[in-house]
């Protein structure tokens, strides 16, 4: 069964208590360490509540990042449904939760918070939900300054530095605008070997395998495909300015 079929609890859990709710009620409830404030152990769920958290997270904040310019465009939520495979049987129940995301009084901030608690241990898994909210922001022909702002706030509360961003950020330009330093996360001063390091570090972090080990639905892997083709086009151009082999 697809992570889409698997969503009725996380949307119950919405309709019953808002989006932290949703967030909440799909994990074990040993996860949280209620004699410590903020503490969570990713480690203590299961597979499948990894990816239902990871998916409903990424729901609630796509709906957040559409509404951000004043209005979910049509070109925007088809180009949630067709991305992510979304199957016509689950799109009421989907639906169920971007719409009740956009109409709730929970800000954004509250729901990238949370997120950003949740994934604080899987740093990987954060990269890939800003990765896939950029292409939601992107889905309308381009990204408001509204949706950067958004986006970039959201990039603070998963405790990503400037440089990740931009990197992220970078990625989802289109090639003749993007900055292939910037997408490996590099400063043009670096030695050769280091930009290789780091290009062979982001090629282990974001290979499919990986991504899926750590908890990400399958439904998502086709833009991490793409991101890592953008890594791997980066440093090939970084490798031609510099004459390298």
């Amino acid at each position: 069964m697809s992570i889409w079929g698997r969503l009725i609890g996380g949307a119950a859990g919405f309709a019953l208590g808002g989006p932290i709710g949703a967030i909440l009620g799909m994990m074990a409830g040993n996860a949280f360490d209620k004699k410590k404030k903020n503490s969570f152990n990713y480690a203590q769920i299961s597979q499948e509540q990894k990816q239902q958290i990871f998916t409903i997270s990424f729901i609630i904040l796509a709906a957040k990042l559409a509404k951000s310019d004043g209005k979910v465009t049509n070109d925007e939520i088809h180009a949630f449904k067709k991305k992510f495979n979304i199957p016509k049987s689950e799109f009421d129940k989907v639906g169920k939760i971007f719409n009740e995301a956009k109409r709730k009084v929970y800000g954004y901030k509250q729901i990238a918070d949370q997120v950003g608690l949740v994934f604080s241990s899987n740093k990987i898994l954060l990269e890939e939900m800003l990765n896939n909210l950029f292409f939601i922001a992107a889905s309308d022909g381009q990204i408001s300054l509204n949706e950067v702002e958004l986006l970039r706030s959201i990039s603070e509360s998963f405790s990503f530095d400037e440089k990740t961003f931009q990197r992220i950020f970078q990625m989802n330009l289109k090639d003749s605008s993007s900055d292939p330093y910037k997408i490996i996360g590099v400063d043009r001063g670096d030695t050769d070997q280091v930009i290789r390091n780091k290009w062979i570090e982001l090629n282990k972090e974001h290979h499919p395998d990986n991504l899926i080990a750590k908890g990400m639905p399958e439904e998502f892997i086709e833009q991490s495909n793409k991101e890592l083709a953008a890594i791997n086009l980066a440093y090939d151009k970084i490798k031609e300015i510099r004459s390298t082999s």
